[in-house]
């Protein structure tokens, strides 16, 4: 059907260019339209063309398939071309003329409307190849599919297009879609704002459902993609399909009911979701939180009363809306009385009223009054409160003029073509037009309006909440937006105060497979199951948990026993505690007897006892085993820098001395008792000087290895932190570990000599025969050491250091008790015995002689023969 209608104007006012533009519309109701509107010069001229059969065989709709809503963007564009023809500032002398087309939210249709246009009966004397293009640009399309094959088509001829509606984020593919341009802003953006709206309101367990077109197939790829690691799950993923079926919407129904996930996306056009919604609500599903797309959060035909009681609490990023001057009363001058014959008001008046304004023969409808009005209670119509997809329209057609203005401005010579060459005013190409659309930034109602690189406009929406009304009904609140502009982290922006939610709820729905962790324990995913369904297992020693998972603890810290806060490690070491007092009280007690025997041998120092013994390398013995004693205390308390060179260094020395003397005694016993003919001069050569000589020789070996020890690797504090690590363990490291083996090795050289001679003279005659008890003293000690080893290794922590410590005190037990024991028992029990002849044998003979001026006395065995 086609119908010609002119409008009134001053068709005498010179006009030097004209553009055509096509628009597109969709409807509200599920049989999406076209409606075509041209205007050439200042003649009006309305086609439409619908196909009946198509729209029933489609959506089986039997209720008038006019769209008011569609209607209203058509007027929008309308208004702002004759606002622009009716400035003296924009485009001056010049005016804008368009057109039209439907495609029946149809791509096919489309297509052929697309080509209509380029090539339609009335464009017949100027063939798009044989000059500038009858046609400038297209505002169009709503739907993304359709926009697609137009733009498709439109490319070939380098014709620019600005999209109100079409959203996908595929249209920005620029080597694709190199002339495509909208201002809407990109799936893209909107997919990233529900994304960060999921995550602000802790909703990792959603649904989403879709229709079949490529709208909804890009946004849900879209949205698995902004939810990659972000530890946001989709629970299912159901399509509306394109030719509804009920039977399978009952099917998502059973879906989305056995789903624990309460949060459901929805990317879907009004048209093909109001069946959806209709049995939904007859089949009184309730208790979904629905997040609307953009597509439609702010559809006038789901507001009524109805509605509410499943749809309310509804929230979703609608258009940024704008502000539109004289747009409703433009819109209320529209009337049949006005336009007669244009069979779009009387469409409108159907629509509005159920009635038809004029009788006629094939009409269906009863005759109106005369006397109906457009109202408020016209919503889908005149819903001018908060325009937001007639303001992209109206965005649109200003863009295209300010390009055009930007064009015919320009200066010969500094134009942007090739030889700085403008474009000629009255034959325009497209792609010159292109040019500047590109590059074009203008400011209206306050928005700064311009393109990227990928033609998209810059993203900004409003977060829309339905709320329940005065009358019952669903209004649309602005609770938030998310402004593209805006620095990383900080475009989403929510009132959530004013939020109302699913089923009048003032708290925030919960949507999860399985609730966070309690502090202490970490997430374990179910095998087989997405990474939001998981179950709570404790976190390991050392570590807590994040609600996530079990982050360890740093070096100096542990976990507590609830696995919830790291705290400071316990710092053990060898302290004044119950051992370390217990060790230090026998090491004071240690020295406290050597030196008591020290008193006793001093006290007794000339009697033969003493005397027999060498009272001079038992007193050097006496000292050195009390330093043995005190060193051990060295050994306790907080290692530092000094405590710890000193620990090793004065152990070593001091026993080192210790043996060194008992060596020297040894090998006086030794040559005494070999020394038993007249003219042997052995004992010459180990008088007192030697003796001492002896001692200092072999201690400086010792001093001379611990020198060579502190000056290369000196012992030092560490933390030992890997042994026990619940614990920071203060140890002395010994530096130099091949340095500590010498020290250790030295000693048990010495120790082993010792034995060795005491033993070769252990069946020496005599009561009180010293080489006996130097060997069991050296076996007592080789035996300590050699158990030391093994055990200094294996014990933990301090009772490292305590093990050492024991091996102190028990290897100077044993040499006080297998050394001076005996003596001093006899000296203080058994005086009596304390005489010459009672400390030796019958059968050795004592006699006194002097070596170098100083008096001793031999023994010999009476079965030698002195010479």
């Amino acid at each position: 059907m086609s119908q010609s209608v002119t409008e009134k104007g001053s068709c005498s006012k010179n006009k030097q260019n004209n553009l055509t533009l096509l628009f597109r519309t969709s409807n509200l109701l599920p049989s999406f339209e076209i409606i075509s509107l041209r205007f050439h010069f200042l003649a009006v001229y309305i086609e439409i063309r619908y196909s009946g059969s198509v729209l029933m065989l489609l959506f089986t709709f039997s209720i008038y398939s006019f769209d008011p809503r569609a209607f209203r963007w058509a007027l929008t564009m309308k208004l702002a071309v004759e606002e622009i023809n009716n400035s003296t500032e924009l485009l001056p002398n010049h005016t804008l003329g368009y057109k039209i087309f439907d495609s029946c939210a149809y791509p096919l249709t489309g297509q052929r409307a697309a080509l209509a246009v380029m090539n339609g009966p009335n464009e017949a004397d100027r063939p798009m190849c044989s000059g500038a293009s009858p046609m400038l640009a297209i505002i169009g399309e709503s739907g993304s599919a359709q926009s697609i094959v137009v733009s498709r088509i439109l490319q070939h001829f380098r014709i620019p297009m600005i999209s109100y509606f079409s959203s996908c984020a595929c249209l920005s593919n620029r080597q694709e879609f190199p002339t495509f341009f909208r201002v809407i802003p990109s799936d893209a953006y909107q997919v990233k704002a529900i994304a960060k709206l999921l995550l602000h309101f802790n909703w990792t367990w959603v649904g989403v459902v879709r229709g079949d077109h490529e709208y909804g197939r890009s946004a849900l790829q879209g949205l698995l993609k902004e939810l990659e690691g972000t530890g946001v799950c989709v629970a299912y993923q159901e399509m509306i399909p394109l030719l509804y079926n009920s039977q399978r919407a009952v099917e998502i129904f059973r879906v989305m009911n056995s789903s624990s996930a309460r949060v459901v996306v929805v990317f879907s056009a009004e048209g093909e979701l109001t069946p959806f919604l209709r049995d939904y609500m007859e089949l009184n599903v309730t208790g979904i939180q629905w997040i609307a797309s953009e597509a439609w959060v702010t559809a006038a035909v789901f507001t009524g009363s109805k509605y509410y009681p499943f749809l309310g609490g509804t929230i979703g990023f609608g258009i940024r809306q704008g502000y539109i001057p004289q747009l409703r009363e433009y819109l209320t001058t529209v009337n049949p009385q006005r336009y007669p014959t244009n069979p779009l008001v009387q469409e409108l008046w159907g629509a509005l009223y159920g009635c038809s304004p004029f009788s006629s023969d094939g009409a269906q409808l009863p005759l109106c009054t005369g006397h109906e009005t457009i109202s408020k209670q016209h919503s889908a119509y005149m819903n001018t409160s908060s325009p937001r997809i007639a303001y992209n329209v109206y965005k649109g057609v200003y863009a295209i003029a300010h390009s055009l203005h930007n064009l015919i401005s320009c200066n010969p010579g500094n134009g942007p073509f090739i030889n700085s060459t403008c474009a000629h005013v009255t034959k325009v190409f497209p792609w010159q037009l292109q040019h500047y659309l590109q590059e074009v930034s203008f400011t209206i109602s306050g928005e700064m309006v311009n393109f990227d690189t990928k033609g998209d406009s810059i993203p900004s929406y409003d977060l829309i909440n339905w709320q329940k009304g005065t009358e019952g009904n669903i209004e649309l609140v602005k609770v938030g937006m998310f402004d593209g502009a805006r620095e990383p982290g900080k475009e989403l922006v929510i009132y959530e105060m004013a939020i109302t939610w699913s089923g009048d709820q003032t708290e925030v729905p919960v949507s999860v497979c399985s609730f966070s962790c309690a502090p202490g324990f970490r997430k374990a995913v179910r095998r087989g199951e997405p990474l939001c369904c998981f179950d709570c297992v404790p976190c390991d020693s050392g570590k807590i948990s994040n609600q996530t998972d079990c982050i360890p603890c740093s070096e100096d810290y542990w976990s507590n026993i609830d696995g919830t806060a790291c705290i400071p490690k316990v710092v053990e070491f060898l302290s004044h505690d119950a051992m370390g007092v217990t060790l230090t009280v026998i090491s004071v007690a240690g020295a406290c007897v050597t030196l008591a025997v020290f008193a006793v041998f001093l006290y007794h120092r000339n009697t033969p006892i003493v005397r027999i013994n060498n009272s001079e390398l038992s007193f050097f013995i006496l000292i050195s085993l009390t330093l043995c004693f005190l060193c051990a205390l060295i050994f306790i308390g907080e290692p530092t820098s000094w405590s710890c060179m000193l620990r090793h260094t004065a152990f070593s020395i001091t026993f080192s001395l210790c043996i060194s003397c008992i060596l020297g005694k040894t090998l006086v016993v030794l040559a005494a008792f070999t020394a038993t003919r007249p003219g042997n001069n052995v004992m010459k050569w180990l008088g007192p000087t030697q003796q001492r000589i002896i001692i200092f020789s072999c201690t400086l070996v010792q001093m001379i290895i611990c020198a060579a020890w502190l000056i290369a690797s000196p012992p030092f504090p560490y933390r030992n932190t890997q042994y026990q690590h619940s614990k920071i363990i203060l140890d002395c490291s010994v530096g130099s570990a091949l340095a500590f083996w010498c020290v250790l090795g030295y000693i048990g050289f010495l120790a082993g000599l010792c034995f060795i001679l005491a033993f070769l003279a252990r069946k020496l005659p005599g009561n009180f025969n010293e080489a006996k008890y130097i060997t069991f003293s050296m076996l007592i000690f080789c035996a300590v050491w050699l158990a030391f080893v093994p055990a200094y290794v294996s014990s933990p922590g301090k009772f490292t250091t305590a093990v050492e410590i024991f091996a102190i005190l028990a290897s100077s037990f044993g040499l006080l008790s297998c050394l001076f024991a005996p003596k001093c028992y006899i000296i203080l029990l058994k005086p009596e015995k304390n005489s010459k002849h009672s400390a030796v044998s019958p059968d050795v003979h004592v006699i006194s002689v002097s070596f170098n001026g100083k008096k001793t006395d031999l023994f010999w065995n009476s079965s030698d023969t002195p010479t």
